[in-house]
């Protein structure tokens, strides 16, 4: 099997170096315009540079998003901040609009383009097309299942890649075209600015019975009948290589570091785990994989529409972690070494950690350790942001991540 791009999400700098610690080959990120997720942390020129520069020194590409649906008077903006893109060395604009595409490639031809999931792209016809105006790369709306996925990729130029999300939250439109956050707050999705409003609770009121609120598809968590479960098609990996699939896209650009390393270093493994040792080697693990995959925050997943119409149509509640990130290597060391953490939540000495490093995860008894400022020896520290030096018994790099147990309560 040819092993696919592994495309992950960043949302700023810390989640970019992130992704790239654990092991993913392509980053994807805005600008501070005319991209689909404004609210992220996003790049300025500079972070621009300095991100594409990273992505390059590791061996990885970057691609910039430009995926908002621009009105005329934003696209002259659009293709400015493209020349900039181009000039940063970005590999790829990811875009949406159809206007956008043609711009682009006639104003800023040396910029590569990828076709945005939220262009809707269903067929080979539109892919063609697309190929006809110099496109790269398309990235399949999510309404695509793998059976339809291999057709295309049968009927389209052998020099066309095809791109598909392969988990991460998911829209509850068509190819995220939602107009509800429009609608309820004036923040339009297709603008980058989308406020989740399908992630609210709801409920029905009857004209006649005023204040009298009464759930739609309640569980014991709420109702929640707009939100899609997330996506998860780790188990089908093997059939996505063989539909011919380029490139694997995980969403989350809103996302924390902590989550971009758990899914990327979770995918990282289980593509390498293919590539070396086949499928019968990577179905064994997968139970492993997924359980890695739920380490991280997330909603109740599914396949999507991968496998035809999901499998869950209902709403999804809230969400769920059954690790806890608590610390971050801000220094190497040989295992039995001190090195140093930034604390990000409190962990007790005598806690069952585990280190996340870039080929694995690894647990171990929680030490004492010393809090750099003071230069004290403690069982605990509940401060975000202090240093601390703690001896473990793995070599250790600067990127590292420790996490532990979610705790209810601690006396």
């Amino acid at each position: 099997m040819k092993k696919p791009e592994l495309l992950c999400p960043a949302g700023g700098m810390a989640q970019l170096r992130t992704a790239l610690h654990f092991g993913a080959d392509a980053v994807y990120g805005g600008m501070k315009q005319y991209g689909l997720r404004a609210f992220a942390g996003n790049f300025s020129g500079e972070e621009l540079k300095e991100a594409v520069k990273l992505c390059h020194e590791k061996g990885a590409r970057f691609y910039v998003t430009l995926n908002i649906f621009p009105f005329d008077d934003q696209m002259q903006g659009m293709v400015d901040s493209a020349r900039t893109a181009l000039e940063c060395g970005v590999d790829a604009a990811i875009v949406s609009d159809i206007g956008a595409v043609v711009t682009l490639r006639e104003q800023v031809p040396d910029l590569p383009l990828h076709v945005s999931t939220q262009a809707s792209v269903c067929n080979s016809a539109a892919v063609r097309h697309f190929a006809s105006l110099g496109c790269r790369r398309v990235i399949l709306a999510r309404e695509v299942s793998l059976e339809r996925m291999g057709q295309i990729r049968r009927q389209i130029p052998e020099d066309m890649e095809l791109e598909t999300f392969i988990h991460g939250a998911a829209c509850m439109a068509w190819s995220g075209r939602c107009l509800l956050s429009a609608e309820l707050t004036g923040r339009s999705g297709n603008q980058g600015a989308c406020a989740q409003s399908c992630r609210w609770e709801y409920a029905v009121v009857e004209k006649k019975r005023p204040g009298e609120y009464m759930p739609v598809c309640e569980d014991a968590n709420g109702t929640y009948i707009f939100s899609a479960r997330d996506l998860n098609l780790m188990g089908y990996l093997p059939e996505l290589i063989r539909a011919g699939i380029s490139s694997f896209k995980i969403e989350g650009r809103m996302k924390t570091e902590y989550y971009t390393a758990v899914v990327t270093l979770a995918y990282r493994m289980a593509l390498d785990l293919l590539e070396k040792e086949g499928e019968e080697a990577f179905r064994a693990a997968l139970p492993d994989f997924q359980e890695e995959l739920a380490c991280a925050s997330h909603r109740l997943s599914d396949t999507g529409f991968l496998l035809g119409n999901p499998e869950h149509p209902g709403g999804a509640e809230g969400f769920h972690q059954s690790r806890e990130y608590v610390a971050m290597a801000v220094s190497d060391a040989g295992a039995g070494e001190e090195a140093r953490f930034v604390l990000k939540n409190r962990f007790y000495a005598g806690d069952r950690l585990e280190l996340m490093e870039s080929s694995g995860v690894h647990a171990f008894e929680a030490p004492r350790f010393v809090l750099l400022r003071t230069g004290e020896t403690m069982d605990t520290c509940g401060i975000a942001g202090e240093i601390i030096a703690m001896a473990l018994p793995y070599q250790v790099h600067t990127g590292d991540i420790l996490r532990g147990p979610v705790r209810n309560h601690r006396k």
